[in-house]
């Protein structure tokens, strides 16, 4: 907000009574007891109001606007205005920003501040605070950004003149520059206007607010200065189990941890207490939480040593106990999220998915995960997502324009692209979860590959039965078929639904603890008929380094080169490069014309060999090409069928190879098995070609240039002989690292820089 924006609201120095008491507020929902004796004060200034999902902060606010029923006590500059209407209310002062913004979709930006607006003067006041929404003025609400949306409430609740600004989650599902933008805003305006602020961003709310309050069970279990807990890290972890947000990244903008790779975490079973009789929604469960030492949550890891209540001074007698529960209700036990500040996030197309991906939303919210909605729609529809798709496309390299183009098929590559960037510029994903058909697959499936290995991925998916690799790739996504069609939810789609919910909490709720390894990681490339030789080679290496073994099927090369290009593998002996005779000859098991390149990028130690360069590979006897029927073909097994290489193909895979190797940065060894390729490729074998393979070694020999670090060697042994499988050894500890953690250590960084 700039400087000279107008002033709003009264002078707080002007007001000669606390803006907001509220004193021993009670909501109920049915039985379930949602409010229980909520005690506060807000002299002026910011009150920031935290805790996880479930805890009753929305609930507060629908009590405090009269959106819900409720007992006890609420007065504004001590005007009692409990049992008011909900314009009433408003009318005497309160002003609300919901979450999710909630703006009207059909109505642009200028319509909609002058629908509350008194005069025109005072919609150019909001145009003066915000000068993004002066210039979408002419702009729908379903063409807003987020952060334009959430600009739009704020304005439209300032133009009520409120004495008193109620927002509920204002920085939700918005990018960090916007947030940033939002953080600024409402610290100026705080000096103009109180705010009551309901924040699960904890970093906002000690950047914001005066005083902070935790909310806990319905309860205000601790209410200190917002200074006091920023100062006192170990507070803030006793308290929340949290750091605030901007200490959770690096200094250098390095992309956080993935969950698997944290820390182990505890396991702790937390009771849930839910009453009988539906339509009872996530504010109405209460977890058990409040005093329980090492408790995991939402927020948290692990809780300090000691419980809640005793953390810091109650604010009220209550403060952090846990009342009975009452004989009527069912114990639910379930394992809370220990997903620290991240949030699963649901993803697809809500303009065809809404109700479908909403379900996935509310059950993760009813396990007390946050949940950050992102919708991916192309067809410019208003969006019930907390993310708008106009805010995923300017991510696009060429703007958003080039993703709304009115072409389905280029807006679905476009809108894929653009969410891939966008998912690299957050910092709180803990889990992602998806739900639709062909092209709602690809455009979640390109964000999730392009997140860490470790990071939960669950995509439900009518394209689970067929050919996965266009979507999983090389990445560790979760595919679930829906059995029937993703639209509606009936009995099938609802426990389909529900499963994958449930797989993506449990998984972000209990991540594998992997433990610290002393030995450094190999990657080797495996074929069923190099199995000996690969078999031999990891248990002779096992001892010193952690083996990790890859099916080269096309996608296992590829996830081999990715584990490279992340810096996660300390060298590759590269077994079996079958995958390149698939490229070549037209195979299904290619990884694509960019196989080996990585090795350009990274100069890592490297030792290949032919491994079932002999064979190209189709699925079922039947599928094999027509022009390949009269070619030597072998029945690997009734979904596999081998093509013996040609001498023309063995010459130009033998190019293909000798040009990769020549463009390697690292040191590296090639040995080439003069007696055979494969375990079909020996003398009585179906694969057995002498002239084919002298084709492949002689191009190879001559093609592949020498250098002091860079050898060729032929050896007169088969691949699976365990002599072989000694020489690869051999070749691989005169030029890798040494292996001590202490030098792989050292290596590994200068590698990387």
């Amino acid at each position: 907000m700039p400087p000279s924006a107008p002033a709003w609201g009264q002078p707080l120095a002007a007001a000669a009574t606390p803006v907001l008491v509220v004193d021993a507020l009670d909501v109920y929902y049915g039985r379930a007891h949602a409010l229980q004796g909520v005690s506060l004060t807000l002299e002026r200034g910011v009150l920031g109001i935290v805790g996880r999902n479930g805890m009753g902060k929305s609930t507060l606010c629908n009590a405090l606007t009269g959106l819900v029923p409720a007992r006890g006590s609420v007065r504004l500059h001590g005007q009692e205005l409990l049992g008011l209407a909900p314009h009433q209310i408003t009318r005497r002062g309160i002003a609300y920003v919901p979450q999710g913004r909630r703006v009207w979709a059909s109505l642009t930006v200028d319509e909609t501040l002058r629908l509350v607006a008194r005069q025109r003067r005072e919609v150019d006041r909001v145009y003066a605070m915000f000068p993004r929404l002066a210039e979408r003025r002419s702009h729908g609400g379903a063409q807003l950004s987020g952060g334009e949306q959430q600009m739009l409430a704020i304005g439209r609740a300032l133009l009520l003149e409120p004495r008193l600004l109620v927002m509920d989650e204002p920085t939700e599902g918005l990018a960090p520059v916007i947030v940033l933008q939002l953080s600024q805003a409402l610290r100026e305006l705080s000096t103009q206007i109180a705010v009551l602020l309901i924040e699960q961003n904890l970093g906002v709310a000690l950047a914001v607010a005066d005083r902070v309050a935790v909310m806990v069970n319905g309860r205000i279990a601790n209410d200190m200065p917002a200074a006091t807990l920023a100062a006192d890290r170990s507070l803030q972890e006793r308290l929340l189990g949290v750091r605030a947000a901007a200490e959770d990244d690096d200094d250098d903008g390095a992309a956080p941890t993935p969950p698997a790779a944290s820390a182990p975490m505890p396991q702790q079973v937390l009771t849930v207490q839910r009453a009988h009789g539906g339509g009872v929604g996530a504010s109405a469960l209460a977890a058990d939480v409040a005093a329980r030492p090492g408790a995991i949550n939402r927020w948290s890891v692990a809780s300090g040593p000691a419980p809640l209540a005793a953390a810091a001074t109650p604010a009220t007698p209550a403060a952090g106990t846990v009342r009975p529960a009452a004989e009527s209700a069912r114990v639910l036990s379930f394992p809370v999220a220990a997903s620290g500040s991240r949030a699963a996030y649901v993803v697809g197309t809500f303009d065809t998915k809404a109700r479908e991906l909403l379900y996935l939303r509310q059950c993760l919210e009813k396990l007390g995960l946050r949940v950050v909605s992102i919708d991916l729609s192309t067809s410019g529809k208003p969006s019930s997502a907390s993310v708008h798709p106009r805010e995923v496309a300017r991510q696009h390299p060429q703007g958003e324009a080039v993703v709304f183009s009115g072409d389905r098929g280029s807006a679905i590559s476009a809108m894929a692209l653009a969410f891939e960037r966008y998912l690299l510029t957050r910092h709180d994903v803990g889990g992602i979860i998806s739900a639709g058909g062909s092209g709602g697959t690809t455009l979640a499936s390109a964000g999730m590959r392009a997140l860490p290995i470790g990071c939960p991925k669950v995509m439900v998916s009518t394209m689970a039965s067929g050919d996965t690799r266009p979507y999983v790739g090389s990445s560790d996504i979760c595919m679930l078929y829906p059995v029937t069609d993703v639209q509606g939810i009936h009995r099938i789609s609802a426990q389909v639904l529900g499963n994958a919910a449930h797989a993506l909490a449990g998984m972000m709720a209990h991540p594998v603890a992997v433990p610290e390894r002393s030995k450094p990681a190999l990657g080797l490339t495996m074929f069923g008929v190099t199995t000996p030789c690969v078999q031999a080679l990891a248990q002779r290496l096992e001892p010193s380094y952690d083996c990790l073994i890859f099916h080269a099927t096309g996608v296992g090369g590829q996830s081999l080169e990715k584990l490279v290009d992340s810096g996660l593998l300390e060298g590759v002996i590269d077994v079996s490069t079958t995958e390149v005779a698939d490229e070549i000859g037209g195979g299904v098991f290619s990884a694509g014309p960019t196989r080996m390149d990585v090795y350009a990028r990274h100069a890592l130690p490297y030792v290949g060999s032919c491994g079932a360069l002999d064979m190209v590979n189709f699925g079922a006897w039947d599928s094999v090409p027509e022009r390949f029927k009269r070619r030597v073909l072998y029945r690997h097994n009734p979904n596999v069928t081998l093509m013996r290489t040609t001498p023309d193909e063995c010459r130009a895979i033998a190019e293909f190879i000798a040009a990769k190797l020549n463009a390697f940065a690292g040191p590296l060894r090639f040995l080439i098995p003069e007696g055979g390729v494969s375990a079909i490729d020996m003398p009585g074998q179906p694969f057995h070609d002498p002239a084919a393979n002298r084709v492949l070694f002689d191009t190879l020999a001559q093609r592949f240039r020498p250098g002091p670090q860079r050898r060729l060697i032929r050896l007169p042994l088969h691949i699976n002989d365990p002599a072989f499988a000694d020489a690869l050894v051999a070749a691989w500890h005169e030029i890798a690292p040494a292996t001590n953690p202490h030098s792989h250590a050292a290596h590994r960084q200068t590698r990387l820089a």
